[in-house]
């Protein structure tokens, strides 16, 4: 009884930590020997499937009853701690195959973003049910609305104002052509205004280089090989081009016929080919053959009979202007014209004169009618091969025209 007494007093007196030590050591030493055991190189489970714990703790009371003596190194309580190492776990242990464990995980992860998928959508739900939110996006979706509206109007106004000015240039401009040709341009206390042919000759020479540009954008159209309705565009703009210079050169006849006849707003080689102050329409017809083929039968025939009933009213026109000429000669030429008398045959002159600007309007509407004809026979790309063609013709002859003034001249002798 002394000696346990003694014992139980000395087992007392020692140190807490000593107690915690011991029982730490017990545990990984167990621990040690259980892995060692369960050992495996090829395992049947992911290496990061943890294995459950042999025990989950060490009471002191357990430590105190496997150390009765606390000296952790006696042979019995070794034999103890490796006995219970060796006792197999309170509950079997079964591995998980990777194929559970990874549905393991996906429906858990899946449950996860089910839960939190409702609890996002019942919460936009309670936003949405809200009157204010509600009413704040109906306002914003009509304010979105009106402010698409306003800019399609702004748009269009924009297209209408611009329409609309260039309309107001070209008659503006038609204005003070023919304001100049008829002599209302000159006012009072203002310097006198351009005569009718220097402004006629400057409308030209701009008329000329506006279609040089589209005639361009033409040709470059049709090497891209564009569809036809954008060469449809080019040219419809070429042929408002040509009813440009045909009102332009009405407006001319009316002022000055002899301007027109006379050729001088053209160049010296085109003179050489002007037939009533234009282009000859036959020519033109022959000039477009050479470029728009193939034709089919139906196209040569419409050309043909286009081509035989111009030049009948080329023959016509022909015949009309020269008997003008013919009477205009023989009442200049009248043998005894007496002073009473003078001013009553230069009034008749005046009169067969005044006919002639009928002939002139006369072979513009030929000319005219003969490019529209073209233009219903063909088709949208023969078309537009044709007007490049005409353009090309006269462009020509323009450049003729340079280089035979800036031709070298030889000297005719050594005193000259």
């Amino acid at each position: 009884m002394t000696a346990s007494s003694t014992m139980s007093k000395e087992s007392a007196s020692y140190d807490m930590a000593e107690f915690d030590q011991s029982a730490i050591f017990l545990y990984l030493d167990g621990h040690d020997q259980e892995q060692r055991q369960t050992l495996n190189i090829f395992p049947s489970q992911p290496m990061h499937v943890a294995e459950p714990f042999p025990a989950k703790g060490v009471s002191m009371g357990m430590v105190a009853a496997m150390l009765p003596n606390g000296n952790s190194s006696s042979p019995k309580r070794q034999e103890q701690g490796g006995q219970r190492s060796a006792a197999p776990a309170p509950g079997p242990t079964v591995p998980l195959p990777n194929n559970s464990a990874k549905e393991t995980r996906s429906s858990l992860t899946k449950k996860e973003a089910t839960s939190g998928g409702k609890g996002a959508t019942s919460g936009d739900q309670e936003r949405v049910r809200d009157p204010k939110t509600l009413r704040r996006l109906a306002q914003n979706r009509e304010a979105a609305r009106k402010s698409r509206l306003r800019k399609k109007a702004y748009i269009q106004q924009l297209e209408t104002s611009r329409i609309r000015l260039s309309q107001l240039e070209q008659q503006v401009q038609v204005a003070r052509v023919q304001g100049v040709f008829l002599g209302t341009g000159e006012q009072p206390g203002f310097p006198s205004a351009p005569s009718p042919a220097a402004v006629f000759d400057m409308e030209y020479g701009r008329w000329v280089e506006e279609h040089s540009k589209l005639v361009f954008q033409l040709r470059a159209a049709l090497n891209e090989h564009l569809a036809d309705e954008q060469l449809q565009g080019f040219v419809n703009g070429a042929m408002a081009q040509h009813e440009e210079l045909l009102n332009l050169k009405g407006a001319m006849a009316r002022a000055d016929v002899f301007h027109l006849l006379s050729g001088l707003w053209a160049s010296p080689t085109e003179r050489c080919f002007l037939w009533l102050g234009g282009f000859r329409p036959s020519e033109v017809i022959k000039v477009t053959l050479k470029h728009v083929e193939p034709l089919s039968e139906g196209q040569i025939l419409g050309i043909y009979n286009l081509q035989q009933s111009v030049q009948e009213r080329e023959e016509a026109l022909n015949h009309s202007m020269e008997a003008t000429q013919q009477s205009i000669s023989d009442i200049v030429a009248a043998p005894d014209v007496a002073p009473a008398t003078f001013m009553g045959h230069m009034s008749l002159a005046m009169n067969k004169v005044a006919s002639m600007e009928g002939f002139v309007m006369r072979a513009d509407g030929l000319r005219q009618q003969t490019l529209h004809k073209l233009h219903q026979i063909l088709t949208t790309r023969q078309a537009a091969r044709c007007m490049v063609a005409i353009a090309d013709y006269f462009h020509r002859l323009r450049a003729l025209s340079t280089l035979w003034v800036a031709r070298p001249r030889q000297e005719d002798g050594p005193g000259l």
